[in-house]
């Protein structure tokens, strides 16, 4: 197929191109950054520079190559350090998810192209019930932190927009990144012993590997029914039980452990809320109607792999 991936330079969609074109489909990749061009050639696309706010460029990038899908994976947090103030360090990540979402879909409905995959979170579920939410769980209904409303309400508006507006929506709800090229911040904090674990560290973590969510990823664009879709490996954990893990493999000191009111003043609510209240993810319907399974059916073998990579 002819496929046009939104954001193909970043984390996930470095590793996505490839994939797809050994899967053979025929790959058109954008890129904010015109240095990056070459990188895109090499992996076998063919490169558009486009900022994915510029409406009228999107549109016409999107015209040009004709898709059957449009993949998106236009995020802008690169070498973000602190989630402080969350709403400040997304805020061109919010902007991506909201315009940037409907460019796409603009473009999208003006090509004929019927199926629009597109990036979400799955850390924002709701933080109260069980411990593992389902893709059935409703979203926070209220932000984790006054400095995160943006953040809620960007994620809202794919989960929301996407499926209503392509006529083949998907929407992948990725758990946190890492792997190769990926997280490398956090691996730097932890083995400065700068990670504490807050407040009991209570709060439930879902993983997934990189290279596992572009191959879940691919399989949403080979298949599988428009549908909102978890994407995160099999092994939903708190905060106290990985993090001590992850440095434990990194070679660093246990971390240090803090109570809750010490942590907003040192890192903030929403860290915070991450630590003590968050909410894990299932990723059953994921395995079951997009056909695809984890290599790293949990992070504990995935952070040993990273790590010693």
């Amino acid at each position: 197929m002819r496929v046009f991936v939104a954001g193909a330079t970043g984390a996930l969609g470095r590793h996505l191109v490839p994939m797809l074109v050994a899967a053979g489909h025929q790959v058109t990749g954008t890129t904010r950054t015109p240095g990056k061009v070459a990188r895109l050639r090499e992996a076998g696309a063919a490169p558009v520079v486009v900022d994915g706010l510029d409406r009228e460029a999107v549109m016409a990038a999107v015209r040009a190559a004709g898709p059957e899908v449009i993949v998106h994976q236009m995020t802008a947090l690169a070498g973000m350090r602190s989630l402080r103030k969350p709403d400040q360090g997304f805020a061109a990540t919010n902007e991506l998810r909201t315009r940037g979402t409907d460019n796409l879909l603009a473009a999208a409905a003006r090509a004929g192209t019927r199926r629009v995959v597109a990036q979400s979170n799955a850390g924002m579920y709701e933080r109260s019930g069980g411990p593992v939410k389902t893709e059935d769980d409703p979203l926070a209904s209220r932000p984790p932190s006054r400095s995160s409303a943006r953040a809620l309400a960007a994620i809202k508006h794919v989960d929301q927009t996407v499926p209503l507006a392509a006529p083949e929506g998907v929407v992948l709800r990725y758990g946190g990144f890492y792997g190769p090229g990926v997280s490398e911040i956090l691996l730097d904090l932890v083995r400065k012993r700068l990670v504490p674990v807050i407040g009991g560290g209570t709060g439930i973590s879902s993983f997934i590997e990189i290279t596992d969510a572009a191959a879940a990823t691919l399989a949403a664009v080979e298949g599988g029914a428009p549908s909102i879709y978890n994407v995160v490996d099999s092994d939903p954990a708190p905060v106290a039980e990985w993090l001590p893990y992850l440095a434990e493999v990194a070679g660093a000191k246990p971390p240090l452990r803090v109570p809750a009111w010490l942590g907003r003043l040192l890192a903030g609510e929403f860290v915070v809320a991450q630590m003590t209240s968050w909410r894990g993810s299932s990723n059953e319907k994921a395995r079951k109607e997009l056909g695809w399974e984890p290599r790293y059916g949990s992070w504990r073998e995935g952070f040993r792999a990273w790590v010693s990579g």
